[in-house]
């Protein structure tokens, strides 16, 4: 807090302090017959000052000659504009120039005066706007508060365009005019971040999607990623998980790999990033996404999944200093709860059970509750439960949290600073689960001189929670929550926690632990610490050849602290309580110089870059582990309480790179575009004998519609091809993957423990890098004054030379060694297309559709293409299978072939079945897939005036679910609850329609324990991502209130889900299996994502 108020205090101070910068400025000019452009950009250069001003009114190309010494500004403008029609207003450090207002002109009476306001997309004043009246050269500019007034014709309209926004056309109908004019995202002379540097977008030959600060934030996101999905073509952001901080995966193009990585590359501010969805976003300006080959391969082995580029705010230009803060407060609720079993539902399934005993198992037993069910603090004497809790609601909560930045940013022509400060605290539905970030960030850019340019960028980010492990079903609280039997009550009377074995009756119920109990006892602390940073200097060698070098680091220091208590029942892998304590540390670090050169030389544009880079990554990690704690006391504190210490372990990994790059650009009259780039890698990872890896790419790209056969054509005003072929690299292989790997151990010899070690693992000194040919084409169209725009890309990835196990004869001693031996690939289309639908002085509708369809398929798996079954494991049996022809990600098991029949008795007794149970086929196939062939994203925008309106849904199609719960909920009824379709689907003699098998008590008649297809269901989903309400209030309001801008917001997440009727659990895009990249849409007990209610407001000063 004290640092925050220092800041405002120091903000308000600059502020304060540019009010006479006027006059104490003390400029010396000379200029002999140069242009009036020249001499401004002589005073801008000299000083602070920037210069607005409409071109169709002032004539900057007039010749001046003008000798100043030691003269404030004031005096050089009326020397400058002597004899003109051209007046100045200094406003701080801005000058607007505008024409004099001619009192002699007598207008027709058909002419008024208008007067109005710009504003940008987040309400603030947009200075040095043209304001013209349609098809004339009359206009005007806009002053510091982004207000005009101008004398017009009646009936007129005005066009007010400013440079990097779209041409508003108002249609004046009164004497007030507010306009609201929009990024435009289309524009070709707009300057797109590239590896290594800046490019025109009109020079792009490879595909890029840009993402702004504003998009991501929308949604308010705890992570950047949530804030990217949907907002980029070819890009799927898998939210697995709705725990603060949880499992998140991003594909770019489908997966190419099978043992590496398939994660992209994170490059912030020109530094590699781990664990970035722990990144604050809201220190976010943009995100590029490098999907081709010829953006990506200057990233040579690192580049073959996609490079997401990163660019953080600084401080401003020009602007003085500007405070500005944002914050939000959000209520989380269940967006919707499984259909389990309440107590009398449970009873009459029980009964149904016996029953079904009797008619089909040859038993002959009860079919009374009250000869089972006699706990008297359980149930009444006629065996009826005294309870019936709702889990799920117990175990869950209604969240708040909350999210603020502040952000200081000052500059002027010479320098700039920026500062920002954030606090984030997120809760999760389930109990005690939270996360909280620290944030704090640091810019400082300098141009000491003419031919050095400074920039330094510092964050510290902590982070710490408490969560719940999502790698399996385990004994979590939420698969508990689900399990726990509903008459069971969450407390006895006398204030003891209840599980399923504090019933008395002998019903065989799994031991299961009391999820409330879990969740306020257990401890799964989360503590992460990242230091990252960068400092560079560019030397301005010759007009547009420029050196420049950069060190960066990106340090993480995190510790895991978990305790499981003594008493918790039911958790049969710690019956004596347990600690885990794990600290990790790693150290990456970069240094990079290289030399660009741009230049326009008449119709030839060049831009060239070379550089080389060192890079190294440390990392190291120890484990203590003990368990028998008497009780909770000291909980993780004091981990030599515990009287059975587990072996410590520590681990130690390293790697280094070195690399050589080049990319050169080449554009001929704004028409024909070439580029190629290549990229040398010589990495420790590698194999002794292919040390250095070699990453070419090469793209072109024609504007049609700059070509003069297409000037008569109107409609048309972009028309651009391209395309790109290019290999890009993986080199997430393992540090010592290519080395023969040697193991310690203990072992007795003559009754003593001595120390051994033996090799399991031969060398491979051929091992390299996984290679990826990529082939992209595309198209940009913009339509009808671009009204109606498109971007499409087809792209094929073939990604050879994967990581797999080679076979070897016994002989060797050894089964395998791990060789470049597999290949896959992928196909697709990404799509985006931007609409704008209705757009009036008042109104205005936009949609934007993004896209990604893609197809994978594995093409080899080594020498004789045998399956491989990565798992996860469930039932000691691979979820999973990869063959040749098959998609990744397919999921294995029988198929179910429906319920046997009464008759069908005698053959389901041939194969120990009975009436009742799941028939299945003799072999297990492939049921399903869990990877999508179609995503993406329709966004709706409107604005009304001051109003905004934002609608985003997004859609998934040709993917399944693996509904790993249904194990427990609908196959295994009485050692668990279950699904209501236990009681309402089964089959029966009366309802044979069905798929789900007749009740049976499990616990003494058995229970289905292989995966099949009934399992499986469609995974495809409609989602209402967001909907939000903005509104910004007029100027004219905000400067009595002393700010220059305020918009409030209010808005509502994941605001519905249209699922397949067959999908039982919370979330179709789910996992379970976090850490193992094949358990996409493999659920078994996910943790439920939220419906989230936030309301906003950003404000600046």
């Amino acid at each position: 807090m004290k640092l925050m108020v220092f800041m405002l205090f120091l903000s308000v101070g600059l502020l304060r302090a540019t009010g006479t910068y006027g006059q104490i400025t003390s400029l010396t000019l000379e200029a002999r017959n140069e242009t009036v452009q020249q001499v401004l950009d002589k005073i801008e250069a000299q000083s602070e000052f920037s210069f607005f001003y409409n071109n169709k009114q002032v004539n900057v190309d007039r010749l001046v000659s003008i000798n100043t010494k030691n003269q404030n500004v004031f005096s050089i403008l009326n020397k400058l504009f002597d004899g003109t029609d051209v007046t100045y207003k200094v406003l701080d450090k801005s000058i607007i120039l505008s024409i004099k207002e001619n009192e002699g002109n007598s207008f027709p009476k058909t002419d008024k005066k208008v007067s109005g306001i710009v504003l940008d997309e987040k309400g603030e004043p947009v200075i040095g706007a043209n304001v013209m009246v349609k098809g004339t050269t009359n206009g005007t500019v806009t002053d510091m508060d982004g207000k005009f007034s101008l004398q017009i014709p009646e009936g007129t309209e005005l066009e007010v365009s400013y440079i990097g926004f779209l041409t508003q056309m108002v249609k004046v109908t009164g004497d007030k005019v507010s306009v609201v004019i929009k990024e435009d995202t289309q524009k070709l002379d707009e300057v797109v971040v590239v590896g290594y540097g800046t490019m025109k977008k009109s020079d792009l030959t490879g595909s890029i999607s840009v993402t702004k600060s504003d998009d991501l934030l929308k949604n308010q996101p705890f992570s950047a990623l949530d804030g990217l999905k949907g907002k980029a073509s070819g890009v799927n952001v898998f939210s697995n998980s709705g725990q603060p901080g949880g499992g998140m995966r991003v594909v770019i193009r489908g997966v190419g790999s099978i043992n590496s990585s398939s994660d992209p590359l994170y490059v912030v501010d020109g530094v590699v990033m781990e664990n970035f969805k722990y990144l604050n976003p809201n220190d976010i300006e943009s995100m590029e996404v490098l999907k081709d080959a010829s953006s990506a391969a200057i990233y040579g082995s690192r580049g073959a999944n996609g490079v997401i580029l990163v660019t953080t705010k600084r401080g401003r230009k020009d602007k003085g200093a500007v405070i500005s803060y944002d914050g939000s407060l959000s209520v989380g609720t269940m967006s919707r709860y499984m259909d389990l079993l309440n107590s009398e539902e449970w009873m009459q399934a029980f009964e149904t059970s016996m029953e079904n005993a009797n008619k089909w198992y040859g038993a002959n037993v009860s079919t009374n509750r009250a000869d089972y069910f006699k706990d008297p603090r359980l149930f009444d004497s006629n065996g009826n439960p005294l309870y019936d809790t709702d889990w799920q609601r117990e175990a869950t909560r209604t969240t708040w949290s909350h999210n603020h930045q502040l952000s200081i940013q000052y500059g002027g022509n010479k320098t700039s600073t920026g500062a920002f400060l954030n606090y984030t605290d997120q809760q999760g539905l389930l109990l005690n689960n939270y996360m909280k970030r620290l944030n704090a960030k640091i810019t400082f850019d300098a141009e000491p001189t003419t031919w050095l340019s400074t920039s330094v960028n510092l964050l510290v980010n902590h982070s710490w929670g408490n969560t719940t492990k999502e790698d399996g079903g385990n004994k979590q609280p939420r698969r508990t929550m689900i399990e726990m039997m509903p008459w069971m009550p969450m407390q006895f009377e006398d204030g003891t926690w209840s599980s399923s074995t504090t019933i008395s009756d002998n019903i065989r119920i799994e031991n299961i632990s009391n999820p409330v109990y879990a969740l306020n006892s257990t401890k799964q602390m989360r503590y992460r610490t990242q230091v990252f940073g960068n400092a560079s200097l560019t030397f301005h060698l010759l007009p547009g050849l420029d050196l420049k070098t950069q060190i960066g680091i990106d340090s993480h220091n995190n510790r895991n602290r978990d305790f499981l208590p003594p008493d918790l029942r039911g958790s049969d892998g710690f019956p004596l309580g347990q600690v885990n304590l794990v600290n990790s540390e790693s150290l990456y670090w970069q240094e990079e110089t290289f030399v660009t050169y741009q230049n326009t030389i008449n119709k030839h544009r060049l831009n060239l870059m070379g550089g080389l880079s060192w890079q190294e990554r440390i990392y190291r990690t120890s484990t203590s582990t003990s368990k028998g704690f008497s009780n909770n006391f000291y909980g993780f504190e004091n981990i030599g309480v515990g009287t059975i210490p587990g072996i410590p372990t520590s681990n130690y990994d390293a790697w280094s790179m070195n690399s050589y790059f080049l990319r050169a650009g080449y554009t001929y009259d704004d028409r024909y575009t070439v580029t190629a780039t290549t990229r040398v890698d010589g990495s420790s990872r590698f194999g002794g004998n292919n040390k250095y890896g070699f990453f070419p790419s090469a793209g072109i790209g024609w504007i049609v519609s700059n070509e003069s056969f297409m000037k008569n054509v109107k409609f048309i005003d972009l028309l651009k091809l391209h395309s790109s072929f290019g290999v890009t690299g993986n080199t997430d292989i393992g540090s010592y993957s290519s080395l023969a790997l040697v193991d310690s151990y203990n072992t007795l010899i003559n009754g003593s423990l001595v120390s051994a070690s033996q090799i399991n693992r031969l060398a491979n000194p051929d091992l390299q890098w996984e290679k990826t040919n990529q082939f992209d084409v595309g198209i940009n169209l913009n339509l009808f004054n671009s009204r109606l725009n498109f971007d499409v890309s087809y792209y094929n990835k073939y990604t050879y030379d994967l990581l797999l196990d080679r076979p070897l004869p016994y002989t060797t001693g050894f089964k395998s060694v791990i060789d470049n031996i597999g290949s896959v690939r992928n196909t697709g289309l990404d799509v985006m297309i931007n609409t704008v639908n209705v757009q009036t002085s008042d109104f205005r509708w936009t949609t934007s559709i993004n896209m990604n369809y893609n197809k994978n398929k594995i093409c080899s798996l080594g020498e004789t293409d045998a399956d491989i079954f990565p798992g996860p494991m469930f039932v000691n049996t691979s979820s999973t299978i990869l063959r040749v022809g098959e998609s990744l990600g397919s999921f294995w098991g029988y198929k179910r072939l429906g319920v046997w029949t009464e008759n069908e008795a005698l053959e389901a007794q041939k194969v120990g079945q009975h009436v009742g149970e799941v028939k299945r086929s003799n072999e297990m196939e492939i049921i399903g897939k869990g990877l999508p062939d179609l995503t993406g994203s329709i966004i709706n925008t409107f604005t009304y005036k001051n109003f905004d309106l934002t609608v985003d849904l997004q859609f998934v199609t040709g993917v399944d679910v693996f509904q790993h719960f249904k194990h427990s909920t609908e196959d295994r009824f009485g050692l668990a609850n279950g699904l209501s379709s236990i009681l309402y689907d089964a089959w029966s003699p009366l309802n044979t329609n069905t798929f789900v098998p007749a009740i049976r008590y499990a616990p003494s008649f058995g229970q289905n324990s292989h995966a099949d297809s009934g399992w499986v269901c469609d995974g495809s989903y409609l989602r209402g991502n967001l909907i939000q309400l903005g509104y910004v209030f007029d100027s004219s309001l905000t400067k009595k209130m002393g700010v220059g801008s305020f918009r409030v917001f209010a808005g509502v997440s994941n605001f519905f889900l249209l699922t397949s009727k067959d999908f039982a659990g919370y979330d179709p895009e789910s996992t379970s299996y976090d850490g193992n990249k094949w358990g996409q849409n493999i659920s078994f007990f996910e943790y439920p994502k939220p419906r989230t209610y936030t309301v906003g407001l950003n404000v600046s000063f």
